[in-house]
């Protein structure tokens, strides 16, 4: 799971972590709003109230497989990367590509071998291993990189009670791994975390982890497997999205809900400053940076080398 700002409150709200982000904008959303939904908005909405903290926002996204709007508040549309599980079988053969179905046989022919693992210290050593291979990924700086080992399990462990684990390996040495987040109906699996090393790439390790994470749903009567979004902000199409789509997910739109709870949060509402600055410029503008961005982290990462 991603690490959450320095500015950010935790607070305990009917048994549920509530993550309140922001200065002038406080946004409140659940800790796990990635993986999680909210039963009864009316409820969290009054204890939010009841609280005694300042927040002008909440917002939840409503959960698979309720695609059409629940509540009568005001509402964005958000989307996930999200995978129908029923078999193994079902999805080698029938939802994935033909190029997806060649890499795993390569990283079969080439060693690679997934298992469930236990969040231990070998596999907290393994993820940190992972993280400080290199300091920039998909041409930005990886937020990972560098972080000691206690940081490491810190931010792996939350949610144990529903989470398993993943680990792709090379005769034994960690090359790959997952965290997947189950829903409390354990009805959808989230990846939470996915990642795997870089110089290991020809071997497909991503794959291999993909399609143990199927057959790990399958075994649990998991109806959903969530790998992120598939669109992010305006950027609809990009490698990650056709990685997402040759390995059979698909992208489904849910309703996200932004519930002001105060004049700040109703006036930034209604001006569309809940979302980032970056979010209101022009894509062919945003893509024309993000290109600039990839050039000069590459060259600062060469010139670091040297």
């Amino acid at each position: 799971m991603a690490a959450r700002s320095a500015r950010a409150l935790l607070l305990k709200v009917g048994g549920r972590e509530i993550q309140v982000d922001g200065g002038l904008l406080r946004i409140a959303r659940l800790a796990a709003d990635k993986f999680d939904s909210v039963d009864d908005p009316g409820a969290t909405l009054e204890a939010l109230r009841a609280s005694g903290i300042r927040i002008d926002l909440f917002t939840f996204m409503q959960k698979l497989p309720d695609t059409s709007p629940k509540y009568d508040y005001p509402m964005e549309w958000d989307n996930v990367a999200a995978l129908r599980v029923s078999t193994f079988d079902q999805w080698r053969t029938k939802q994935i590509n033909n190029r997806a179905r060649n890499a795993l046989r390569i990283g079969e022919r080439k060693g690679i071998v997934v298992r469930e693992v236990p969040f231990d210290d070998p596999l907290v050593r393994g993820i940190s291993v992972l993280y400080n291979e290199c300091p920039i990924r998909q041409g930005k700086p990886f937020p990972h990189y560098g972080k000691d080992l206690e940081t490491v399990r810190r931010e792996n462990g939350t949610f144990l009670e529903r989470s398993f684990f993943l680990g792709a390996f090379l005769e034994e040495q960690l090359v790959g791994f997952a965290k997947l987040l189950c829903d409390e109906d354990r009805k959808q699996a989230d990846l939470a975390q996915i990642l795997s090393m870089i110089q290991h790439w020809d071997k497909a390790p991503m794959k291999a982890l993909i399609a143990h994470a199927v057959r790990s749903c399958a075994e649990r009567k998991i109806d959903h497997l969530v790998y992120g979004k598939f669109a992010y902000g305006k950027k609809q199409r990009d490698s990650l999205s056709d990685f997402k789509q040759r390995n059979g997910f698909q992208r489904i739109d849910l309703p996200r809900y932004y519930i002001p709870l105060t004049l700040t949060g109703r006036t930034a509402l209604r001006l569309g400053m809940h979302h980032q600055l970056v979010n209101r410029l022009p894509e062919p503008l945003l893509a024309r940076l993000r290109e600039a961005r990839r050039q000069w982290y590459g060259w600062r990462f060469q010139v670091a080398k040297r």
